[in-house]
């Protein structure tokens, strides 16, 4: 049996809605972030970048999975699986990437790993982190809907 060897990288996104008064902001998805990366791999590197990509990424019979393995769309984390061959060229394209749909945005890497678990507690002490800093900045106007839903985010799995 072939262990295959990753990497995780738990990126942060930042949308900028405030630029072209956008009538809907963008909420960041797997979906989404997923087609942004293929896009930027494939507008950067080829068809033949892309087929090695995401053939080390997913593996041939999960071929149309979503690369991106969690995404938080309050505090716009994300943690993408690649493989360890790959993952400097994946680092590239993510961080080329300028859009999502019409609405711009940039990628800023947090942390690379070896292992899920290194990566989710990198997450969460980001995550913790921004939690904190909102809580801050918003005061009084917090609502405990979205406390609830901040908390929930930090007890998945």
């Amino acid at each position: 049996m072939v262990h295959f060897k990753n990497r995780y990288m738990v990126m942060e996104a930042f949308i900028d809605t405030a630029g072209k008064g956008q009538s809907y902001p963008l909420i960041l998805t797997q979906l989404n972030s997923t087609k942004a990366i293929r896009d930027s791999i494939q507008i950067n590197f080829g068809e033949c970048g892309l087929a090695a990509c995401l053939g080390s990424l997913q593996g041939i019979y999960e071929l149309y999975s979503s690369i991106v393995k969690y995404v938080n769309p309050i505090t716009k984390l994300c943690v993408i699986r690649v493989s360890r061959e790959d993952h400097q060229k994946v680092w590239a394209a993510i961080t080329m990437v300028r859009s999502i749909g019409k609405i711009p945005v940039s990628f800023n890497l947090r942390d690379v790993s070896g292992s899920i678990r290194a990566c989710k507690k990198a997450a969460l002490e980001c995550e913790e982190a921004k939690f904190e800093y909102y809580k801050l900045a918003a005061g009084d106007r917090i609502t405990p809907k979205f406390v609830e839903t901040m908390e929930s985010c930090f007890n998945k799995d």
